[in-house]
């Protein structure tokens, strides 16, 4: 009786969150117009660097995620011009976290506390294991420049 208890307990919270609303926010506030301003240039660079289409950008952060080579590595580029990565070139959650406007440091600690670790043989690779992981945990808070 107990475990049947638990199965429904969990199931009801699996119900939950499906149907809890996904749709990624995007208003006036936010994303955070300054952040997004300062940013411009970064991305802008990094689609120069690395290639990637706009759309392939707009879909990762507004639609589905997806494998893309050049989106991997314009993830990746967005890090090292921010100047959020370490010596090696790994991203410094610590330096991105601070990097960010005050208002979001509770959705971000929220978004990243399961994104620890990145998996991935490059850092192309590392860095869009990042984005998934943060985009899978609050998919409407998440935004992609």
């Amino acid at each position: 009786m107990f475990r049947f208890v638990i199965l429904v307990l969990a199931l009801e919270q699996v119900a939950f969150l499906s149907a809890a609303d996904v749709t990624p926010r995007r208003d006036a506030d936010y994303p955070p117009p300054e952040l997004l301003a300062a940013l411009k240039p970064i991305h802008d660079t990094c689609v120069t660097k690395t290639g990637v289409t706009e759309e392939a950008i707009k879909e990762f952060s507004d639609g589905q995620i997806h494998e893309d080579e050049k989106l991997k590595c314009y993830m990746n580029c967005i890090f090292h011009e921010a100047k959020v990565v370490d010596d090696q070139g790994e991203v410094h959650l610590e330096k991105l976290h601070d990097s960010l406007p005050d208002s979001m440091h509770d959705l971000a600690l929220h978004m990243g506390k399961r994104c620890l670790y990145p998996e991935g043989e490059n850092q192309c690779e590392r860095a869009f294991w990042l984005h998934k992981c943060w985009k899978t945990a609050d998919p409407k808070h998440y935004f992609l420049i």
